[in-house]
């Protein structure tokens, strides 16, 4: 029998979670939240990582479980971030997704220099409607903060590249099973028509 790739159990893996009722990813994504609520580091370890699997109830051999984690774990520090995996396992957001990302990106790209500015979206993004904000534990301010921080501005100079944009929208778009309701988050947020 020939060497399983990377490939043929993301495969499986797909499979698997998409005869979960449609809502296997969004679940995945949830069982890894519960499990990184320790540290909300948005990581898993090596354990965490099967452990959540088998919660789901997949089915993988350990060789197969290994073959993933080691995949994902691209800086070898012994765990992946969750986010990454689910686009990883969902893949790319779809075009109408990846449309609608390039559009909100594109409404403050207004140089065209493939960078936004943090004042800019910060005039427009309902900070008033986050979770923690109506919850009164947060402000609106610190509400932002978090936004920036979840684009991962690497060198923290208050910009955010089209990359950094893409890839927190692939994130998000992972989590997210319709379509219908990605426009609609997509839509309160920068105030899209």
């Amino acid at each position: 029998m020939p060497e399983r790739t990377v490939s043929d159990v993301l495969t499986q893996l797909r499979n698997q979670l998409s005869g979960n009722s449609g809502t296997g990813v969004r679940e995945l994504g949830r069982t890894f939240r519960a499990l990184d609520s320790f540290d909300g580091n948005r990581k898993v370890d090596r354990n965490e990582f099967v452990a959540a699997l088998q919660q789901m109830g997949l089915s993988l051999s350990t060789f197969e479980y290994q073959l993933l984690f080691n995949y994902f774990d691209v800086d070898r520090d012994g765990s992946i971030a969750f986010d990454e995996f689910l686009v990883g396992v969902r893949g790319l957001p779809n075009p109408k997704r990846q449309a609608l990302i390039d559009k909100a990106f594109l409404k403050f790209d207004r140089d065209g220099n493939g960078f936004i500015e943090a004042v800019e979206l910060r005039a427009v993004y309902n900070c008033h409607l986050h979770p923690k904000v109506l919850a009164g534990v947060w402000t609106e301010e610190q509400a932002f903060t978090d936004l920036l921080s979840n684009f991962n501005d690497r060198n923290r100079d208050g910009r955010i590249s089209k990359a950094e944009w893409n890839e927190y929208y692939a994130a998000v778009s992972a989590g997210v099973e319709r379509d219908d309701h990605f426009v609609q988050l997509m839509k309160a947020a920068w105030q899209l028509d």
